[in-house]
């Protein structure tokens, strides 16, 4: 009798258990928007990871003279995908005059940054495109995800900061993060984003000024998680090592320490199925219509 009923409860909580981690999706986030397919941190590039299946839009912020939060992975031209106003075309020496923190908003948005292409990513198809501000980026993607009836997205976003680069090419980690902030707020947003940084300081500003804002740290070493910790100070929600350093006892250690584990950029299905395998809670790729295949891999539960 007592077996009996040992059996019945261990086939409950199995039961109970398998419903729970089949709801824990993995996050698939689209790397600069859908950088492979479209012209990276742009609002089509956005819209095109939306609708190849991305539950997160990941993203980078630079901030203009004008104090704009634009949306940009460096805070200068990059000549492998920017064309001045003149049309003419731009080296990689050319860079040094285009720092985007010495330019207004109205200067930025005169570059194109799509019609090269990227040399890159092949398959990126060539469109005409600016660098969006933040705030133009979130109005045009809740008002496409309202529009199709899509979920509501995660907003992922990057702080570009270092101290080489305070007041040169951003200013100063404490005005940075707030100028982030009063966007997110003023589009309320800030139950559906988190903040994600290679440079401690927005992160710690942000632990002290918005403690409701998760954060994700991001590291090329994960080697040294125990050290890069205690040089943040506390535990942040996500650590976001880069994908090829991303082992089972990394991901093992790092949710033992309460952190989800989401790698970054993971750009073919060999390497996702590895991860997702090994208990990453998510996935960054410039390629997400690659999420659309993973259903027919051999996946835990929770991915189906």
């Amino acid at each position: 009798m007592i077996k009996t009923i040992s059996a019945i409860l261990s086939l409950c909580l199995l039961s109970v258990f398998g419903h729970f981690i089949q709801a824990q999706k993995p996050d698939l986030q689209g790397h600069r928007g859908a950088r492979g397919l479209l012209p990276e941190n742009t609002i089509p590039s956005m819209l095109k990871a939306l609708d190849m299946g991305a539950s997160t839009l990941e993203l980078d912020v630079v901030i203009s003279a004008d104090l704009q939060v634009v949306v940009s992975h460096e805070p200068w031209m990059n000549h492998e995908i920017a064309t001045p106003p003149s049309g003419n075309d731009m080296t990689k020496e050319d860079k040094a005059g285009t720092n985007l923190y010495h330019m207004t908003y109205s200067e930025i948005k005169k570059w194109d940054v799509g019609q090269k292409g990227h040399p890159g990513f092949p398959q990126q198809q060539p469109l005409a495109a600016h660098k969006p501000l933040l705030a133009q980026l979130i109005d045009s993607v809740e008002a496409y995800v309202q529009e199709r009836q899509l979920p509501p997205p995660h907003y992922n976003i990057e702080i570009k900061s270092s101290v080489q680069g305070d007041d040169l090419f951003h200013p100063q980690p404490e005005i940075f993060v707030e100028l982030v902030m009063a966007t997110v707020f003023e589009k309320q947003i800030q139950n559906r984003i988190n903040i994600q940084s290679f440079d401690v300081r927005p992160l710690q500003i942000l632990r002290k000024r918005h403690p409701q804002i998760p954060l994700a740290f991001l590291t090329s070493k994960p080697d040294n998680m125990e050290q890069q910790l205690k040089e943040l100070g506390f535990t942040p929600e996500i650590y976001s090592p880069y994908y090829k350093a991303t082992t089972a006892d990394l991901i093992r250690k790092a949710q033992g320490k309460g952190m989800k584990v989401i790698p970054w950029t993971v750009n073919d299905l060999p390497a996702m199925q590895r991860l997702l395998e090994a208990g990453v809670d998510g996935i960054i790729s410039d390629y997400p219509n690659l999420f659309q295949q993973l259903n027919a891999l051999a996946l835990p539960p929770w991915s189906n």
